[in-house]
């Protein structure tokens, strides 16, 4: 049984939610191959081959793969796919944008959002905004998965660095084009691999006033910032704060919930978190039902004393 691992990376680093997938592809059993596509891209296959666990790195390294259009991504993986029994993923906004195009040239179901390996053909995966969990099973010649970070650690690097092979490009498909991209930079760990997270919900009543009571807080404590669907769709937070079913999913150590209702997409993005703190003045708000701990307050009154006591 061979798999197939399509890497993700930033900035030639490859990302946390690859490594937790390649935890994920171990426990199938079999050689694990990790494909590395992109432009100039040396150092993310170096990085990928030094990964423990990696039979062999293939890279496909060409101009037209310099932005990641799945629309071309998709093509190059149809072309091998048949060399494989599994195809896999990491369940981020990558992931979930390749491998269905991957699965639909390849005219085979998938499976998304898995969180548990049973068996090379039996995966555990949530459903109803993560309130249930279904066991499901898959008889495709060649199986397609996502894998959701949350559930896997991540793989660690061994001692020895896998072969790397370049492999041939199939191009631009001329399908989608690059327009342009805002990257938000900060000095702030990333929000899928944060150890402690602060997140804002909608009742913090502006952008400035998100920013002026979270960041420093978030500072303070090294911490990423999320926010809610409702903060984001009112321009509190950008996109990529996103915390939810629909946004980020993320088990960090410590979750801390500022005027977060608790509602339940958003519940369904942070629930593995190892501890959750909430605070809100409405004692009967959703989120203190998984909180760990919870305290009722005012939060504009609240965060500034809980920041200068830091």
């Amino acid at each position: 049984m061979s798999i197939l691992l399509i890497a993700e990376f930033d900035q030639q680093t490859l990302k946390a939610a690859t490594r937790s997938a390649i935890t994920a592809a171990a426990q199938l059993g079999g050689s694990i191959d990790v494909l590395i596509i992109g432009y100039n891209v040396n150092a993310a296959a170096q990085q990928a081959a030094r990964v423990q666990g990696i039979t062999r790195v293939l890279v496909a390294d060409d101009a037209a793969y310099a932005k990641p259009l799945a629309e071309n991504f998709a093509p190059l993986v149809q072309g091998i796919a048949a060399s494989y029994s599994h195809v896999i993923a990491a369940a981020t906004s990558f992931g979930k944008n390749v491998l269905p195009r991957i699965a639909a040239l390849l005219d085979v179901d998938m499976v998304s959002e898995v969180t548990k390996i049973i068996d090379a053909s039996t995966y555990v995966r949530p459903l109803y905004a993560g309130n249930l969990n279904a066991t499901v099973q898959t008889s495709e010649t060649i199986k397609l998965l996502t894998i959701r970070p949350t559930g896997f650690a991540a793989a660690k690097d061994g001692e020895q660095s896998a072969p790397i092979e370049a492999i041939a490009s199939t191009g631009n498909k001329a399908l989608s084009r690059f327009v342009n991209e805002n990257i938000q930079l900060s000095e702030r760990p990333e929000l899928g691999s944060a150890s402690i997270i602060v997140t804002g919900g909608r009742s913090l009543g502006s952008a400035e006033k998100f920013d002026a009571l979270m960041s420093p807080l978030a500072n303070k404590l090294n911490a990423a910032i999320g926010a809610t669907r409702a903060a984001v769709d009112a321009g509190f937070a950008p996109n990529e704060w996103q915390v939810g079913q629909t946004g980020t999913v993320v088990a960090p150590d410590i979750y801390i919930a500022i005027g977060v209702s608790g509602a339940a997409q958003h519940i369904a993005g942070m629930k593995e978190s190892r501890m959750i703190i909430a605070i809100n003045q409405d004692p009967d708000a959703q989120i203190f039902q998984w909180a760990d701990y919870g305290l009722v307050a005012d939060l504009f009154d609240a965060v500034p004393k809980i920041s200068a006591s830091l």
